[in-house]
């Protein structure tokens, strides 16, 4: 493929004609989906990009594994939203990737809808259907009587604490027994979207993200042929893990650990959230107050992944494998990736605070905690040939997985975090509005950083601005559709 005929976000971007003696220069800080995404478009308009990566691979919260033999993303695997709306379709439909819809629009559950599973009780009896329809039915319920309470509420609360006081008007909603182990395991699905524990979601916000029509889609090639393609080209250096920024009168200075300095007009900053708040990055001048406290108005969720590769397929052919318990922590899903893929691969999650108890545990012991549940449920169950385990909160170039609202989170957080502060640029799923936590939105981030930056160093250049933005059918012919099958 034609690096220069990539487009970021359905669209392409021609070279700008040069009407100044050296082009624009920009550093991008992160090689993430929004880094790359962002440097693509900037390298299309003729810019000098240099992207500066801390791993010594490209990706970041995208990581797609190839050591099974086969493409397992132990970061980001969905497509939320499959339809041409969704900044990524036109170059994931280019590209040929495979979708696997694991549900559809009114997915209480969100990324999977209740159509293709497996529920066991702790005993490891399966839940009749019935049940698991029934319970599903009052947990769709008691969220809907959620609303209600926060409309009544001139202040946030967690979203458990809301739960409470919907069982406290209607006693009848609280369930006992198998019933009750159930819904904590709904609770549980629940935590794995917000990557956090229910007594730290927001009630004001739990249900305000604007999900795209089209279902969720598991990619089945994995994320990374999407980064490998906006990367072709692209002066990426590895490795470099930046230490200071430093603004200046005529650019910014960017500063590694190893004291490499790099020069540029402009920087876009496209780490993630939990590395800003940990402030391994040093600015000078430090960043405005309104800049610093959105970075920590925003809160940082962990979802990890336990992968595991098996000789053979003892597992019904269903795509969740879910064991219920007391507690949404005592709770836990496998997702089936041999019904989505072909590839004999179950893939356990785990989020918020029991995912950070995974990271204290070394991977044989993950593995061995996870597979003592896959054998009561199935006592067929064999030992795992292989196995991964993300560590994604403890990992010093992530320090979590995506954003998440915290309770009594202001209404402008997400504005104030995205401004750019004179020649530095922010972007990533934290940087946007609608769709934070996702792929598309962090991709979307970046091209909307980039555009920014662009306008406002042709600007200060005295260069027009004569790119003409083409749509991709009008270049590619036509938008190929997305690839999707349910079977």
């Amino acid at each position: 493929m034609d690096p220069n005929g990539l487009k970021t976000g359905g669209l392409l971007l021609p070279t700008i004609e040069r009407r100044c003696t050296t082009p624009p220069s920009v550093i991008v800080i992160g090689g993430g989906i929004s880094g790359v995404a962002a440097a693509r478009a900037l390298s299309n308009s003729s810019f000098k990009v240099t992207v500066l990566e801390s791993r010594d691979r490209i990706g970041g919260r995208v990581h797609t594994d190839y050591s099974f033999g086969c493409p397992i993303d132990m970061g980001a695997s969905w497509l939320h939203g499959v339809c041409n709306e969704n900044s990524l379709a036109p170059l994931i439909g280019y590209l040929g990737l495979r979708l696997y819809r694991t549900s559809d629009d009114n997915s209480v559950l969100y990324d999977h809808d209740l159509e293709s599973y497996a529920l066991f009780d702790k005993d490891g009896n399966q839940v009749p259907k019935e049940t698991v329809d029934k319970v599903g039915e009052t947990f769709e319920r008691i969220l809907e009587e959620t609303v209600k309470v926060r409309d009544e509420q001139e202040h946030d609360m967690p979203l458990l604490q809301a739960i409470s006081i919907v069982f406290e008007r209607f006693p009848e909603l609280k369930l006992e027994g198998l019933e009750d182990q159930v819904l904590q395991w709904c609770v549980c699905r629940l935590e794995a979207w917000f990557a956090a524990d229910a007594d730290e979601i927001s009630l004001k916000n739990w249900d305000q993200e604007r999900v795209l029509t089209g279902g969720h889609g598991l990619m089945v090639n994995g994320y990374y042929p999407v980064i490998e393609a906006l990367a072709q080209g692209l002066d990426i250096r590895l490795n470099q893990r930046v230490t200071k920024i430093t603004r200046q009168y005529n650019g910014v200075k960017v500063t590694t650990e190893d004291g490499t300095n790099y020069f540029a007009d402009a920087c876009i900053i496209t780490v993630p959230l939990g590395v800003l708040k940990a402030n391994i990055i040093k600015f000078e001048p430090e960043l405005p107050p309104w800049k610093s406290s959105a970075i920590a108005d925003l809160g940082v969720g962990i979802e990890n992944k336990i992968a595991m590769h098996f000789d053979r397929v003892f597992w019904p052919n269903v795509e969740v494998l879910g064991i219920t318990g007391p507690t949404p922590k005592a709770c836990g899903y496998f997702l089936n990736l041999h019904k989505a893929t072909g590839n004999p691969v179950l893939v356990y999650m785990a989020a918020g605070r029991f995912a950070q108890e995974v990271e204290k545990l070394s991977d044989k012991e993950a593995v061995d905690l996870v597979v003592s549940h896959l054998k009561k449920m199935l006592p067929d169950a064999t030992e795992p040939t292989q196995y991964l385990v993300s560590r994604w909160g403890s990992d010093p170039n992530s320090l979590g997985s995506y954003s998440c609202d915290l309770v009594g989170k202001p209404a402008d957080v997400c504005v104030r975090f995205s401004a750019p502060v004179e020649n530095l640029y922010f972007a990533g799923e934290a940087a946007s509005a609608d769709h934070s936590g996702s792929v598309h939105g962090a991709y979307s981030s970046g091209l909307a950083a980039a555009e920014d930056c662009r306008k406002r160093l042709l600007t200060l250049k005295g260069v027009p601005d004569l790119v003409q933005v083409a749509a991709w059918e009008e270049v590619a012919g036509a938008v190929a559709p997305l690839q999707i099958c349910r079977t």
